[in-house]
């Protein structure tokens, strides 16, 4: 792994954690619900972009540069772990159970369309 292969992963990886802030915060101020749709958005785009990037197929440096840079910063398992366990600690146990039904059920199925169109492309 060359040296400019790290710091670009650690540049590209500060435009994906602004993005996770912008994405999360747009759509967080839009919805009033203890339902942590944020997370959800950000962490469901990120696997259908995923998806698309293994898909398409891209070169070894090009998919860290995406995966692990921009996508590794953008998605967030701690922050859907911690808001489910809050939830639960909330007595909204119903509404954590669906938060991680709902994030595995739709991730993996936008994450299988993403390779479907990164594949036709």
């Amino acid at each position: 792994m060359s040296p400019l292969l790290i710091v670009a992963v650690g540049a590209i990886g500060g435009t994906g954690a602004v993005a996770r802030l912008l994405l999360d915060g747009a759509v967080s101020v839009r919805v009033s619900t203890p339902f942590p749709v944020g997370t959800l958005a950000v962490n469901l785009l990120g696997s259908l972009v995923l998806g698309i990037v293994a898909g398409v197929g891209i070169g070894a440096d090009g998919a860290r540069l995406v995966t692990t840079g921009l996508l590794g910063s953008f998605t967030t398992f701690s922050t859907w772990m911690l808001e489910s366990h809050r939830l639960a600690e909330d007595g909204e146990g119903g509404v954590a159970a669906a938060n991680l039904a709902v994030s595995l059920i739709a991730g993996v199925a936008l994450a299988w369309l993403g390779t479907v169109v990164g594949g036709a492309l």
